[in-house]
């Protein structure tokens, strides 16, 4: 057997994951990182929630004379 077998597989598996990460930086150059861009969606479904339960929408008054009475639910 020879003697520098696992010295050489050592060697090859470390120049892959060298490999790996120098792919995963130029993949990721061109992308915001994943915390802002979590931030980002993160504000954006507050601000939406803001904006959906805001100002409620109002009805306009309706005037009713003494004694009448209104028996549709709204």
């Amino acid at each position: 057997m020879h003697q520098h077998i696992n010295e050489d597989a050592g060697w090859q598996r470390l120049q892959d994951i060298q490999r790996e990460m120098e792919n995963r930086r130029l993949l990721a150059a061109g992308q915001p990182s994943a915390t802002l861009e979590t931030l980002r969606r993160l504000a954006t479904r507050a601000w939406l929630w803001r904006a959906a339960i805001g100002t409620p929408v109002r009805r306009p008054r309706t005037h009713r004379r003494d004694g009448e009475h209104r028996s549709r639910v709204v």
